[in-house]
């Protein structure tokens, strides 16, 4: 919009109209970036959840509980190092096929917050009570509303993308 060298100042309109594409095109962003993950991922995520407790509760049983503790412990680390993996591979064909990296911060804090406290309160306190009490049944009670609480949050997520595209 340039005229002999000097610009003209958009109208009040043109201006709203910038502002309001500039807005959809945040929303946009955002909506793309919350986008759910892979369902694969969300499986292994919420298996990785549920068996958390009892291996947990194995390597902490004051006994042999089912295996020897270092076993608990060896199946703790391959546990995690192959759920760190899916999760690299997850995010990068994320990243590969959308342009956006994984991300949580466009969620409402009133679902992250909780659930970022609340479930490792659950899944770790139940250990607790395991070895104090040495009733597995905390264990796999853990294991059953840490995997509700994954498909739950993850369901929360689609609903998000859904209503924000």
């Amino acid at each position: 919009m340039e005229t002999d060298g000097a610009a003209i100042p958009p109208t009040p309109q043109q201006a709203l109209a910038a502002l309001a594409d500039a807005e959809r095109v945040r929303d946009s962003t955002a909506a793309l970036s919350a986008t759910p993950w892979p369902r694969w991922f969300v499986t292994a995520l919420t298996l990785y959840i549920a068996a958390i407790p009892p291996v947990y509760g194995g390597t902490l049983a004051s006994s042999q509980w089912l295996l020897p503790n270092l076993a608990w412990g060896a199946v703790m680390l391959v546990m995690t190092v192959a759920y760190l993996a899916l999760f690299g591979v997850a995010a990068a064909n994320w990243r590969k096929e959308t342009g956006v990296a994984l991300r949580l911060d466009v969620l409402p804090k009133r679902a992250t917050v909780p659930m970022a406290i609340g479930l490792p309160a659950v899944l770790l306190g139940s250990v607790l009570v395991f070895r104090v009490t040495e009733q597995p049944l905390w264990l796999f009670a853990a294991s059953a509303v840490g995997a509700t609480v994954s498909i739950a949050f993850h369901r929360a997520f689609v609903r998000l993308h859904r209503k924000a595209s």
